[in-house]
């Protein structure tokens, strides 16, 4: 039997030469099983869900048994060469025996299928939500600056240093990157528990996300802002004031 089996009939990590009863069928009366070995869950059909309560019986003490199994085979031999060794073999067994082969991460590949289309939009969706975010940011800093022009100018006559003008600049940024991390935050928590349906194996409250999230609207925030602060402690006080 599997982990899970063991688990629901509460025999411990250690469930070797118990038994259990198999319910009656109109077909067969109730059998009594021995466990002879446990081995670790396995799905079958979907990551999504849990693993399921399974016991294996040998071939001959399963009545209801079909007439099809399926066999995995581990090799280094590429999979042609490995599909015709397969076949020759079967083939010099019985010429009656069907058989059809698929590779296993093939046929993983197809199961993740949607989560690996989801993942692909998501993530061109975040690298554009990134690019418009820089190209907002770039632009509200720019007009700050020109609009500060003047005050830019006044303060380099009165003697502030460039590095001063570039700290203002980057202030600015900084309050709009602090406004936008306790909003985008907020936000991000309280859809937590709708985007953890689309999520496999992942925490939708996972802190090193939230964190590496923030770490990106920084450097997007500093990048965007760099370039107008240059500009702004490149001012020359002469030219604004004669401007305004």
């Amino acid at each position: 039997m599997n982990e899970a089996f063991a688990k629901k009939l509460g025999l411990g990590a250690n469930p070797i030469g118990a038994r259990f009863w198999r319910e009656a069928t109109p077909s067969r009366p109730a059998e009594l099983n021995e466990i002879v070995g446990l081995v670790k869950d396995t799905k079958y059909h979907s990551i999504r869900r849990s693993a399921e309560p399974i016991a294996y019986l040998a071939l001959a003490q399963n009545k209801d048994t079909e007439n099809t199994m399926q066999v995995l085979i581990r090799s280094t031999l590429p999979m042609d060469a490995e599909e015709q060794a397969i076949r020759r073999t079967l083939h010099d067994v019985s010429s009656a025996i069907s058989f059809d082969f698929a590779g296993l991460q093939d046929h993983i590949q197809q199961s993740l299928l949607p989560e690996r289309l989801l993942a692909t939009l998501s993530g061109f969706f975040g690298a554009l939500a990134v690019v418009l975010a820089m190209t907002g940011l770039y632009g509200v800093m720019s007009y700050t600056v020109t609009e500060r022009t003047t005050e830019i100018g006044i303060r380099m006559a009165l003697g502030a240093q460039r590095t001063n003008i570039t700290a203002m600049i980057l202030g600015k940024a900084a309050t709009l990157l602090a406004a936008g991390l306790v909003l985008g935050a907020g936000l991000s928590l309280a859809v937590a528990n709708a985007a953890g349906s689309l999520l496999f194996g992942l925490k939708p409250r996972d802190p090193a996300a939230l964190a590496g999230a923030a770490l990106l609207l920084a450097v997007v925030t500093l990048l965007a802002s760099l370039v107008p602060s240059i500009r702004a402690a490149n001012v020359n006080p002469i030219d604004s004031l004669r401007t305004e």
